[in-house]
């Protein structure tokens, strides 16, 4: 194999049955409502700023996965187990920082590979672009929903949330291990 053109290995740290994957990433997600919910609540500042920040890095690791297998279930296909690992495209994040997202824990799904050939081009590429989308819009939304509130430092950190899920679509739309990558591979196959 050619060492120069081969696809980095997402550094893996554990397996989960689908339905464990699942509950951990709906109780996460429900954890960042609640969080929101304080946020919107509380009468201190200090807190409302901790549990506002609190939600949107939950919703930012508990949506993507379950988002490929709640869309990949719509249409149809089918997934084995979930990964819980490093990401998989470095690259796209600044220096400092590569190295922390390859050690946190991103959930990602292991499709079924009958049912991957079953599936359409269409229904792959969709499936593939729901986990990344899902990881820009779904957090940016809460940080949006908290300015709406008036959630104190919300506007400030509405922006920085714009901003990241910009930098989050657009480095993976670059990689080419992203899910990107993957959508447009699906469509190239079929």
């Amino acid at each position: 194999m050619n060492t120069s053109t081969s696809l980095p290995r997402r550094r893996i740290f554990s397996r989960l049955s689908i339905v464990a994957g699942n509950a951990m990433q709906i109780a996460g997600v429900l954890a960042a409502c609640v969080a929101l919910a304080l946020a919107r609540t509380t009468n201190s500042k200090p807190a409302a700023i901790a549990a506002m920040i609190a939600a949107w890095v939950l919703l930012y690791f508990f949506c993507h996965g379950i988002a490929h297998w709640a869309v990949g279930r719509i249409l149809g296909i089918r997934f084995a187990f979930y990964t819980v690992g490093g990401t998989d495209h470095p690259e796209g994040y600044p220096f400092v920082l590569r190295w922390v997202f390859e050690h946190l824990p991103f959930f990602g799904v292991q499709t079924e590979k009958a049912s991957m050939q079953k599936a359409s081009p269409m229904a792959k590429a969709i499936m593939w672009s729901s986990g990344v989308t899902s990881s820009a819009v779904v957090p940016t939304l809460s940080a949006v929903c908290a300015w709406s509130a008036g959630v104190p430092g919300s506007l400030p950190f509405s922006i920085f949330a714009v901003f990241w899920a910009i930098g989050t679509l657009a480095s993976n739309w670059r990689s080419r291990t992203g899910d990107y990558a993957k959508a447009r591979r699906a469509f190239s196959q079929g």
